[in-house]
């Protein structure tokens, strides 16, 4: 029995494709990689480097809570509901062709920032970035893939790709902090226009277009992307409207009701679709749901944490965006010099017991920072190292139960699964902490004097959020823990049953 979307093999097709000239070294690829490398690097700076300048960006707009929470948020939400449907796209009409217009867009986009003079502006630049990013981010790693056909070459390739993304993770704050200290705030999404540059370049010249029988020609589900996306994207404005115009108004009520319509109609066109954007059965199988799980409480957690680290050191505790900076340092540190350990703890212990591990260290994080935040900067720190390192071990838990549970025929989807969980994560865990504390705060937060009780009630509002995400991130664990524990003896897709 055949899953849905899957197609014979064909050995003609097979045969043509192997006969594209490949390298047969990295540094024969060196352009091709400096422009995908450029492209993860886009990806995973860009929310990193902005939530350190979100004070400033409040000041300077007069944005309030809630535009601020959109402005990190919005990318996320874009990004993680539009990212499926392009991956589609682009195995249908090319993965160097789709991510080449999308790059385009991306540094269009980020050179508008420049014109930007109010909150609405920036969101809605936002929010074309993060179009931009569901179109090139899939694709990097494929295209990566495709290069070699040597499996060394091709985990090389992935981990070259990978560590430029993860250093630029971890040096977005710090690096954002710094160029503050003496450069406006649109300088640190302007730098995205170089980056858009660098990346088109390589892959212009160094990735070779797709051929024919490397893409398909299976339908696109448009109708299930753009249900998906409104799901999302209600989900997310329907409790920020109950803040901003209160349970009396009619447009929260209105955006709830809209998020379970589009949710419930969703699923239907999931289950009935002969093609549909996401098939459930997939996400359904136990190693499947147990990595998105895991990946889920990972992008909530970090978010979340960044979100309200930066609103407490700048806002509550008046530190300058370059110091700022400096206080993000130890997740920076744990970012870029854990690797090596990761391997060798996996081995030591097996991946079941650190799927547990880092996850329990990763809500640990949480609950100190929502405890402890109050009383000194020592626990902010502990809960940045915490999140950190259960962030570094569990991301590779969740890719690897994510591949090893589907079935081979199947594996292409992985990385768009991942992020998606990842980046949809990310714009919950910006959301509800925004809210929460938007609800909590009294007065305006971008005023550059607080009361006592402003400063009060923000506080509350951080302990508030805090305690919400430390739960939030449990239920997944322990979602992934259950999944991960169903799955031992289970057939390996629903092919098999």
């Amino acid at each position: 029995m055949r899953l849905k979307n899957e197609r014979p093999a064909n050995t003609d097709e097979a045969q043509t494709s192997s006969t594209r000239h490949r390298p047969q070294t990295l540094k024969a690829a060196a352009v091709a990689l400096a422009g995908l490398s450029a492209v993860f690097l886009f990806e995973m700076l860009d929310n990193s480097i902005v939530n350190v300048a979100l004070p400033t960006i409040g000041r300077e707009l007069g944005a309030s809570t809630t535009a601020l929470q959109w402005v990190s948020g919005v990318y996320a939400v874009v990004f993680g509901g539009l990212m499926l449907l392009f991956s589609a796209i682009a195995d249908r009409f090319g993965r160097r062709r789709v991510m080449l217009v999308g790059l385009t867009l991306l540094a269009l986009a980020s050179a508008a920032t420049a014109l930007v003079e109010t909150p609405e502006q920036l969101i809605a630049v936002r929010a074309v970035m993060g179009v931009a990013a569901a179109m090139t981010t899939p694709g990097s790693m494929a295209l990566a893939f495709r290069l070699f056909d040597q499996e060394s070459l091709r985990v090389r390739a992935l981990t070259l790709i990978s560590t430029v993304g993860l250093v630029g993770l971890a040096i977005g704050p710090t690096a954002g902090g710094f160029v503050l200290a003496f450069a406006p705030w649109q300088v640190l999404l302007l730098i995205n226009v170089p980056i858009a540059i660098l990346a088109f370049v390589g892959i212009r010249m160094g990735v070779a277009k797709d051929l024919p029988e490397e893409l398909h020609r299976d339908p696109l589900d448009v109708a299930g992307a753009v249900l998906g996306t409104a799901t999302i994207v209600l989900a997310l404005l329907a409790p920020t409207l109950f803040v901003e115009v209160g349970p009396d108004s009619w447009m929260p009520w209105a955006a709830t009701a809209g998020t379970l319509s589009a949710a419930a109609v969703f699923v239907v066109r999931a289950r009935i679709a002969r093609y549909p954007l996401l098939d459930l059965e997939l996400v359904a199988l136990p190693l499947v749901s147990s990595g998105l799980a895991y990946k889920a409480a990972s992008g909530l957690a970090v978010a979340g944490l960044g979100y309200m680290v930066t609103l407490q050191l700048q806002f509550v505790w008046r530190w300058s965006p370059a110091l700022a900076s400096i206080g993000m340092l130890p997740q920076v540190v744990v970012l870029l010099f854990s690797g090596r350990l990761v391997a060798p703890f996996l081995r030591r212990v097996g991946m079941n017991h650190a799927a547990w591990m880092s996850g329990a260290a990763v809500v640990l994080g949480l609950a100190v920072f929502a405890v402890g935040s109050r009383f000194g900067y020592v626990w902010v720190a502990l809960a940045l190292v915490l999140v950190a390192v259960g962030m570094r071990i569990v991301g590779v838990v969740a890719g690897t139960n994510v591949m090893t549970g589907l079935p081979e025929s199947r594996t292409t989807i992985r990385a768009a699964m991942v992020d998606t969980s990842s980046q949809v994560a990310t714009g919950v865990g910006i959301t509800v902490t925004g809210t929460i504390i938007a609800a909590l705060f009294t007065g305006n937060i971008s005023s550059t004097t607080w009361s006592v009780e402003q400063a009060a009630s923000f506080q509350t509002g951080v302990t508030v959020a805090g305690f919400a995400i430390t739960t939030a991130a449990a239920a997944l664990v322990l979602l992934g823990m259950s999944r991960a524990r169903a799955s031992r003896g289970a057939p390996v897709g629903p092919g098999a049953r």
